[in-house]
């Protein structure tokens, strides 16, 4: 895909909005500001026209967003007013949800309040038999009177999510042209518009939670593209996916579900990019921002894909093994793991006296206390400043100013109650924070059958670098990969991500007999749909899955259709992919010949990727304290006056740590017993442990 012109992605956290200016002739460009809850459009607005009327700026020709706008209004229970409409005796599938607890012996755990209070949940009497069969009709007069009483109640969006209605839409069609006419204020989720695909409480999760965020992100992006119109920025906006595609604007105001991991999704990719230009296909992919912390998988050089993800609870993952403590989605989606440990993440202590960290946040008002913006709770941010992780600098183009001082003040409420030095609550504090990140390492990797320690652990974030050589020891791992730019990593992923749209359909068959043909039609169908999406791309590649099962079984594994023609050898051979997939996953397989069934199939189409160019980095986008420099750190119990250096001043040869690397955008924290050099063709920092691990 060829975009004369400048290109720009913007990177909305919690904390920090970051954006990234890729012109055409491939200078590069980057600044990094304080988010504007609750009005995150104005930080974005803002940073991109300041970038265009820059000397590099010049015409825009396209916007890619990475947001986490939808994420948090789930994760704060900010949404709209949403009701749910359903047939009859299933009113109360989304408060039922699966029996799943995520902590197995926590006698006092609750299941969190459904996003739709049940007086929201309304039932009409129409019925379609799994077959097709209409054993009741929708009647007119019915839906026309619920529409009614849904304006009484001042509902802003709903959601409708009939029985089979993900074989057979035509009740929720009808339904949903009735509530244009009635309710034509109102935003409208039909299921079998946002997921087709078997399950009853999956489907109604999903759609649920769509209909919720969605009058929020249609209000959002518009905002954006009016404030983009008002400062001269004609070119289109594109919204990042949870599966690491982008998205038109339009698409992502109807169905914003899709974009709710857009943020980390946008890292991953940059990530994968990175390793195929470093020549290293194994990673786990950690982002460490202001709010949250991420991981993601990359395994022989492809991301590791879900297609369930719980948003909420403890940690937001695609894991079945923690599952019952948030919002469970059914979109395709990056896998990644994320935990409430960034480094606005205030640290506190609970009833038993014990020194606990997040997942409450400090975000961008106030932000850390060390910013002397307001804040006064002790955060991870105000315990790196204290241990001497990072520099008291000024930090985002000057808009913030670390003060030492008001970080000691702040930890100090955590130390006295505790009975230690404010030094040694920072440590614990960083320590703490280690162990949850560890956590979502651990859940895209050991709990996925990957050992850490075949893999490298490429740090990006702003608040990564600082802790990464820490994550890998205690993983075992023996290289960290710090990419330039790595506080804006993620706004770097947004620029080369594909076009890319899925269709799913549900299907009953048995893989030994089932007919090419019929796989063939079903793929046809989806295809026939996603063609209207394209519109306007002239390359396309299409990607087919398959959703298989051992007979009896509650759980499929996605599992790549072989390309080409759908012919009986194709087919034949999904079950041998099958079998090993589903061994490597558990650690065993079902005996030869047993039943194995697929149960769904889905196509995706990738648009063309954007035209490649040349990435020259402004020497301002990795510049930070000089050469030459020292500062005091305390390391377990020990204050080591420690060297401070630049990215640029490292070179081919490792030199041992400790050693600290202050950019614009982050500090990477090179331990004692790990050496640390730079790639000269990407300048990427390569940090090795030790062969005897110290």
């Amino acid at each position: 895909m060829t975009v004369a012109g400048a290109r720009v992605g913007v990177d909305v956290g919690g904390t920090f909005t970051d954006v990234i200016l890729h012109g055409a002739e491939g200078r590069v460009v980057i600044r990094k500001l304080l988010s504007t809850p609750p009005s995150y459009d104005l930080a974005v607005v803002e940073a991109v026209g300041g970038l265009a009327a820059g000397p590099a700026g010049g015409p825009v020709a396209e916007v890619v967003h990475g947001t986490t706008v939808a994420t948090n209004a789930v994760l704060e229970r900010r949404g709209s007013r949403t009701a749910l409409v359903t047939t009859a005796g299933f009113r109360d599938v989304l408060e039922l949800r699966r029996l799943r607890i995520p902590h197995m012996y926590d006698l006092f755990w609750r299941k969190p309040p459904p996003l739709v209070e049940r007086h929201l949940r309304f039932e009409l009497n129409e019925r379609v038999a799994a077959d097709g069969t209409v054993v009741r009709a929708l009647d007119d007069g019915e839906s026309r009177a619920l529409a009614d009483r849904l304006r009484e109640m001042r509902v802003q969006s709903v959601a409708v999510c009939f029985l089979h209605s993900y074989l057979y839409p035509e009740h929720e069609l009808r339904f949903g042209a009735i509530l244009a006419e009635e309710l034509p204020e109102a935003n409208v989720s039909l299921s079998s518009e946002i997921l087709r695909e078997q399950r009853e409480y999956e489907r109604s999760a999903t759609t649920v939670v769509n209909a919720y965020v969605r009058p929020l992100m249609s209000s959002y992006i518009d905002r954006i593209r009016s404030g983009l119109d008002e400062i001269g920025i004609d070119g289109p906006l594109q919204i990042m996916q949870s599966s690491g595609g982008v998205m038109t604007a339009e698409d992502a105001k109807q169905r914003p579900v899709f974009a709710l991991e857009s943020g980390p999704a946008a890292g991953v990719v940059a990530a994968r990019g990175m390793g195929q230009r470093l020549g290293v296909d194994n990673l786990l992919a950690f982002d460490m921002g202001g709010t949250t912390a991420k991981a993601s998988l990359i395994e022989d050089g492809a991301i590791s894909r879900g297609r369930e993800y719980e948003v909420g609870g403890s940690m937001s993952a695609g894991s079945r093994l923690i599952r019952g403590a948030g919002e469970l989605l059914r979109i395709p989606t990056i896998d990644i793991a994320e935990v409430g440990a960034g480094g606005g993440s205030i640290a506190w202590i609970d009833p038993a006296g014990g020194l606990q960290v997040g997942p409450r946040s400090a975000g961008a008002d106030p932000g850390p206390a060390c910013y002397a913006r307001g804040g006064v709770e002790p955060t991870v941010t105000d315990a790196n400043v204290l241990l001497g992780y990072m520099p008291a600098a000024t930090v985002a183009d000057g808009q913030v100013s670390i003060s030492a001082e008001y970080a000691e003040q702040a930890v100090l409420r955590v130390a006295e109650p505790l009975g230690l030095t404010p030094l040694e609550a920072a440590s614990g504090i960083h320590r703490i924070a280690n162990a949850r990140m560890t956590r979502a390492l651990r859940a895209v990797s050991s709990e996925k059958g990957r050992d850490p320690r075949d893999f490298a652990l490429i740090a990006y974030g702003g608040a990564g670098p600082i802790h990464a050589a820490g994550l890998a020891e205690d993983l075992g791992m023996r290289t960290v990969l710090v990419p330039a730019v790595a506080g804006l990593f993620s706004a770097v992923g947004l620029l080369f991500a594909r076009p890319e749209f899925h269709e799913v359909r549900t299907c009953h068959l048995d893989v030994d007999a089932a007919d090419p043909a019929v796989l063939a039609a079903l793929f046809a169908e989806m295809e026939a749909k996603l063609v209207h999406a394209l519109d306007g791309y002239s390359e396309v590649e299409w990607a087919r899955t398959a959703d298989l099962r051992y007979g009896g079984q509650s759980w499929e594994v996605e599992i790549g259709f072989p390309a080409g023609t759908i012919a009986a050898e194709a087919v034949a051979a999904l079950r041998a992919r099958f079998e090993d997939e589903h061994e490597r996953l558990y650690g065993v397989k079902d005996q030869a010949g047993s039943p194995v069934e697929i149960r769904a199939l889905r196509l995706a189409a990738l648009g063309a990727a954007p035209t490649a160019r040349s990435f020259q980095l402004d020497g301002a986008c990795v510049a930070g304290s000089a050469a030459g420099s020292s500062r005091l750190i305390h390391i377990d119990g020990d204050d080591v006056e420690t060297p401070v250096r630049t990215r640029s001043s490292l070179g081919d040869a490792p030199e041992p740590g400790p050693l600290l690397v202050d950019e614009y955008d982050t500090t990477v924290v090179v331990p004692d017993g790990w050496s640390a050099r730079r790639d000269a063709a990407t300048g990427t920092l390569v940090l090795d442990r030790g062969a005897d691990g110290h």
